[in-house]
Formats: structure tokens, sequence, C-alpha cells
């Protein structure tokens, strides 16, 4: 359980002014200035850099709100558990977390199905969004934990392996050369068919086209459509081509409405991974339930 001072704390960190923090906590400023200086004497460091608009944490401000948002968060997260118990009758805490929209789309429904035959009675709240989205879920307390496919801060989450995924490139039957590509550069006279901004498939995409000195706007054009079965619905029309992981086409690759054209110097392959808050007490439950799923 967090005291005054630290809620204090992580108030003025996400506020960023020491005057809107006072009035969210219903305390005065000078309050706040005092709390926020008994907890710089007790760790010996400076946590608030002063801003022409507010305040800005320093490197030990940004170490102390990851331990202790955490904390706080692990702390609702035991008060509904306890509550559960005291209260005859009262439902099990929900299993609250996210999954990006590939993995939401076309691997937890499997997983849930999984699940809830071993356990009928779990209450379920899954988020669906890109990996930004559901970090910042994560660090208000809305999910404990998320599925990703997209890069996250290593410093302020812990990850396991959920899968390695491929990642590949696909285009309608009738549009398809009779050789598959040598190379990425011989795709780039296609139109290129893809997720928002943001979104984890857009970003590996991106990622391993500037390794190679490439952007998105280098093919012959481009459509972003922010829903994975329009994607592939307007690549099996002929509209371009699109790069997804396997496990969103498998069953369009099997069915012939859609051809892997990878290219053999772009054969990638990605983690979806599990991530939670650095220093939960919950990490342990969160890498059983991951071995579970895997299993």
């Amino acid at each position: 359980m967090l005291d005054f001072r630290a809620h204090t704390f992580l108030e003025v960190y996400r506020q960023r002014s020491y005057t809107r923090a006072a009035g969210a906590l219903h305390i005065t400023q000078p309050a706040v200035s005092q709390h926020v200086r008994q907890l710089e004497r007790h760790y010996g460091c400076t946590l608030f850099a002063k801003t022409g608009r507010g305040v800005e944490p320093t490197a030990a401000g940004e170490t102390l709100y990851r331990a202790l948002d955490a904390m706080e968060n692990d702390g609702t997260r035991l008060q509904a558990e306890l509550d559960a118990l005291a209260s005859a009758g009262a439902a099990r805490p929900p299993l609250r977390f996210g999954c990006t929209r590939t993995v939401a789309d076309f691997v937890a429904p499997r997983l849930l199905a999984t699940h809830l035959g071993r356990h009928p009675d779990e209450h379920i709240l899954m988020h669906t969004g890109n990996t930004a989205e559901l970090v910042s879920l994560i660090d208000r307390g809305t999910i404990d934990f998320a599925l990703v496919e997209g890069s996250f801060d290593r410093k302020a989450f812990d990850s396991a392996v959920f899968s390695r995924e491929p990642y590949i490139a696909v285009m309608a039957p009738a549009a398809t050369p009779p050789e598959r590509p040598a190379t990425i550069r011989d795709l780039l006279g296609r139109r290129l068919i893809l997720r928002e901004p943001g979104s984890g498939t857009r970003e590996i995409l991106e990622k391993h086209l500037a390794a190679r000195d490439l952007l998105t706007s280098d093919f012959a054009g481009t459509i972003e459509l922010a829903s994975i079965p329009a994607i592939k619905a307007c690549v099996a029309a002929g509209a371009g081509i699109s790069f997804l992981y396997r496990a969103a086409v498998e069953q369009e690759l099997a069915a012939g409405e859609l051809v892997d054209i990878t290219p053999e110097d772009f054969a990638i392959e990605h983690d979806f991974a599990l991530i939670w808050q650095r220093g939960s007490r919950y990490a342990e439950r969160h890498r059983a339930l991951l071995r579970a799923w895997k299993a």
C-alpha cells in the first residue's frame, strides 16, 4: 500500500505540474511541494526539474515512477482480490488484458476458447489496440498485461515470448509473377496496401525497409487501411500487395485466395510477446498463464 507522498508524486508526474496535481488531489500546492521534497530527501535525489510550463521528471523521477506505478496498479488488483474473498458470492476480478489487432483477430480466439475450457467461470475483459495504446492502458492500470507484436520500452516492461511469427508478402493469384521475386526491390513497382501508422504490422515493415534504405513511399502507390480483413480483401481483389503475419492469412493461403510472394532477401520473423509492468508482484502469474497458453 502506497502512502500519500507516493500518490502525490505519481500525480505530479502524470500532470507535469504541481498546481494541476494539487487540484486533482484536492490539496494545496505547498502540500504537494512538501510531499515531493520529503521523497527527495528520503531517496537523496532530485525527482523533478522545473520548466517554463511546469515540471519534468529527472532520470531518478522516471525510475521511481515506474516502480511506484507498478506498485499502485498491483495494489488496486490486490484490493479487488481481497474484496472478492471477503464478500460471499462476490465475483472474482476479471482477467484484464489487451491484444494488438493481429493477435486479437487470429490468435486470441483459439487461446480464449482453450482458456475458458479450463476455467469456465473466468470473467474476461480484452482490449484491442496498437502496441502504444495497450502500453498506455497497462500504465494506467486499466489492463494487467498485453500480447503485442510491436516494440515497447524494455526498461518499463518485462516480457516473455509467446511465439515467433513469419512475416510475409502476399498477392492475388491472378497478379502473381511466374517466379518468386528475388529481392524486395522487385516489388517496388506494385501498389502497397498497409496498416495505419502506429500499428505493429506496419512498424515491422518500415523497420526492415529502412534497413535496406527504402521507404513505403518507394512503392508505386500506397493505400492505408485500419482493418486487416479489408486489407486482405483488397489484395485478393488485385488492388495491390501487402505484408502481414502468416497467422493472419493462413486460411486465404490454404484456399488459394492469396499467394506468398515473399522475396528471398526479405525473410522475416518477429516475436509476439506478453508484456507487463516491470517490478509487478504478478509477474510469475503472467508467466504461468503464458506457459498454459503456449501449451
